[in-house]
């Protein structure tokens, strides 16, 4: 396994279902352990890119409403949203000494070769400012053919476009696990995977909570396009984002995916 102490950039991805309480409300306690633990990666060294979900989430706290039930509301939360949760990471950082950048991303800016090299120099400019990139989808103008289908996706290709050494993704389960720890109590959780054959495919389930939009399935083929390129992945349990410390300490945690 790669040591973490020696990957100098990483990306981290937190979900919805892991910023938020089972209301939906955002998780300010957890939000501010997760800055924290950040800015002290920083201070070490590292250069960190946040992949964040949450804006409807906030978006629908914000505007004291129900939870979306189409595209357009779920567009108009995210429009709300992005900027209620921009002010709190940038508070939040901002406490400990660091800046924070916005970058909102569809899919054709990836896939369009101007436009990703465009995306590239951003972050690499902004790592080299010493700014902590935070990054979503641009979910309130996004249509079904540019969207990434979730921050699993979105946060494989940051890694990609930044060149990252190691992507992180803290979900709210404790990694892969060779059956539904949800339905059996007596699943195994995987500690390493070499391969993501059919086998480990067959793993994953179906989909996520409520307040996410992805499951197990989509991590895996995050998981796929990051590894391929030479780039591991981890999946932790993010209910306690301290658990970042653990992995800088050598602990084996969660489940690593090997680059090939």
């Amino acid at each position: 396994m790669k040591d973490f102490a020696t990957c100098q950039r990483i990306v981290v991805k937190i979900g919805s279902s892991t910023l938020t309480h089972e209301g939906g409300n955002l998780n300010l306690r957890r939000i501010e352990t997760l800055v924290k633990t950040l800015s002290d990666l920083k201070n070490a060294g590292k250069q960190v890119i946040l992949v964040s979900s949450g804006a409807v989430s906030a978006g629908v706290a914000r505007m004291h409403t129900h939870r979306p039930t189409c595209t357009r509301e779920k567009q108009a939360m995210a429009a709300v949203g992005q900027s209620e949760l921009m002010n709190l990471y940038a508070r939040l950082f901002s406490d400990y000494g660091h800046t924070v950048a916005q970058i909102l991303l569809t899919r054709d800016v990836v896939e369009m070769p101007h436009r990703r090299s465009a995306a590239e120099d951003t972050f690499a400019t902004l790592l080299e400012m010493g700014c902590v990139p935070i990054v979503n989808e641009n979910d309130s103008i996004s249509t079904e053919e540019l969207n990434f289908g979730g921050n699993d996706t979105l946060s494989a290709y940051v890694a990609l476009i930044t060149h990252a050494d190691l992507l992180i993704n803290l979900s709210d389960v404790d990694g892969l696990y060779d059956r539904d720890p949800r339905k059996h109590p007596d699943a195994k959780r995987i500690d390493r995977v070499d391969a993501l054959d059919d086998a480990v495919l067959a793993m994953a389930g179906g989909a996520g909570t409520e307040r996410g939009t992805g499951g197990m399935a989509t991590k895996l083929a995050a998981a796929r396009t990051v590894v391929d390129a030479g780039i591991p992945m981890f999946i932790l349990n993010g209910k306690d984002p301290t658990i970042l410390y653990e992995l800088l300490d050598g602990k084996h945690v969660g489940t690593y995916f090997a680059a090939k």
